[in-house]
């Protein structure tokens, strides 16, 4: 599919929420956003956790109001399928980059790979890729890369919970990934072609799940795009308390102000422990804020989601308990 052009549009009033995509294998996830931001006419789009073009799968996008929750959300367990070419070490540790080394000697068995791969499960350290977002000195790797520059990164802590073997005919291993935020998947193929001697790097990769956002939700870019000229893609979009999986605070009607001006409430309707935060919903059951338990049951707005005086605009309405 061809990227998007950007265009300009006017602003139109709608719902917040999240947009689950299934990203398109060529699009960065830049090109998620512009789209999304021409489906549903305003410029409050964004996604939370890039990826990369070669890859395809779920990526959520925040619209509109819902963008001020992304902190909320970002951090979140990661999912993959992804293929791994042993045998080729490329540039960009993927299939997009050029080949820097081709081993001609024997490849692994099966009992050696999954040996290899064990190594890798648990708490690791992993070095950013060059070709990454990641920034140097305010200037991004990708940039520096691309200009033939290489720098050193220092390796930062991830966890991969499961790393499985789904099918090995080399010199394609098929793999199933579950691991923490920032994990670079293409990392982990260039490492496990290290470990095994005989190089590799990431062939295809398909993100299945993105904190809870999971793949049955990710939809087509051109269905949504279809959706979008019938106007009804807005009916798909999640409702912010279902993606914050927060417990819910009720507020009373003259409730609603005082935390627009951020002002803390009494909490002793509110069984949560200090530290808590809670998705707090106005009367109308539109999300107003995300609020927090402070010691001596007192419950202090975190963010809220509209400013003091302005109109509540048309918002989504949390589904009833």
């Amino acid at each position: 599919m061809a990227r998007r052009r950007r265009r300009r549009y006017d602003e139109k009033p709608g719902r917040a929420g999240f947009l689950v995509v299934d990203k398109p294998q060529g699009w960065t996830s830049h090109d998620v956003v512009d789209a999304a931001r021409l489906w549903l006419g305003t410029r409050r789009v964004g996604h939370l956790g890039t990826l990369d073009p070669l890859a395809t799968g779920v990526l959520p996008l925040a619209i509109r109001e819902a963008t001020k929750l992304v902190p909320f959300l970002e951090g979140g367990r990661k999912g993959y399928r992804g293929s791994i070419r042993l045998g080729e070490d490329t540039d960009t540790l993927d299939a997009e980059g050029a080949i820097v080394h081709r081993y001609t000697g024997p490849l692994p068995s099966e009992e050696e790979l999954r040996e290899a791969m064990a190594a890798f499960v648990g708490e690791i350290q992993q070095i950013p890729p060059m070709y990454s977002a990641v920034k140097r000195d305010g200037v991004p790797l990708h940039r520096l890369a691309r200009e033939g520059v290489e720098v050193d990164r220092p390796p930062k802590t991830i966890t991969i919970d499961r790393l499985a073997l789904v099918k090995y005919t080399p010199p394609i291993v098929e793999i199933e990934v579950d691991c923490s935020a920032g994990t670079y998947v293409r990392t982990l193929a260039s490492d496990l072609g290290a470990r095994l001697g005989c190089g590799a790097h990431l062939a295809a990769l398909h993100r299945t799940l993105s904190g809870p956002f999971v793949e049955e939700q990710a939809m087509r870019a051109d269905t949504l795009a279809r959706e979008a000229e019938r106007g009804v893609l807005e009916d798909r979009l999640i409702h912010p308390v279902n993606a914050l999986g927060m417990p819910v605070l009720r507020l009373e009607a003259g409730e609603v102000e005082r935390v627009i001006q951020g002002r803390e409430l009494a909490g002793g309707r509110a069984p949560v422990p200090p530290g808590t935060k809670m998705a707090a919903l106005e009367p109308s059951g539109e999300l107003l804020a995300v609020m927090e338990m402070k010691p001596g049951r007192r419950i202090r707005p975190v963010r809220v989601l509209r400013s003091a005086g302005s109109p509540g605009t048309k918002r989504s309405v949390a589904p009833s308990s």
